[in-house]
């Protein structure tokens, strides 16, 4: 299976052990935006507030592009400056666009409290707590 692999920034570091493990169960992996380069975005804001935005349009478009290639995206949600779970912005959009082009969405650990957990049980996540051996083929 192709799947999108989404979280912070802030867990990319993470990221490499899961994708290792996926791919040695046969799955395609696609990686986040910027995961080479972590803290880009936080350059770019610097040089300019149109750059920026400019920027951040090119990484939802890309986002959106990596959703249709995917036909799973797990979100790797972890604690985040004692935020258990933590989804942000971006991870949400990303999240939001899977389900709206039908695609089958993994959370790695259960939905976080707050203002967007109605919403993101609205999409049905599958919470696997951890356990990568529950993301299988599905029909």
């Amino acid at each position: 299976m192709k799947i999108f692999i989404i979280c912070s920034k802030y867990f990319y570091d993470r990221v490499e052990a899961v994708r290792k493990s996926l791919e040695e169960k046969g799955h395609t992996i696609i990686l986040p935006n910027s995961y080479e380069d972590p803290f880009i975005e936080e350059r770019i804001k610097k040089l300019s507030h149109e750059e920026h935005i400019s920027w951040k349009r090119e990484m939802l478009k890309l986002s959106e592009e990596k959703v249709r290639e995917s036909e799973a995206l797990l979100v790797l949600n972890y604690e985040k400056n004692g935020q258990k779970n933590y989804v942000g912005g971006a991870t949400f959009l990303e999240m939001f666009k899977g389900f709206e082009f039908g695609k089958i969405l993994y959370m790695y650990n259960p939905v976080p409290e707050g203002m967007l957990k109605d919403e993101i049980e609205g999409m049905s996540p599958l919470v696997i707590n951890g356990d990568l051996e529950k993301i299988i083929e599905r029909s």
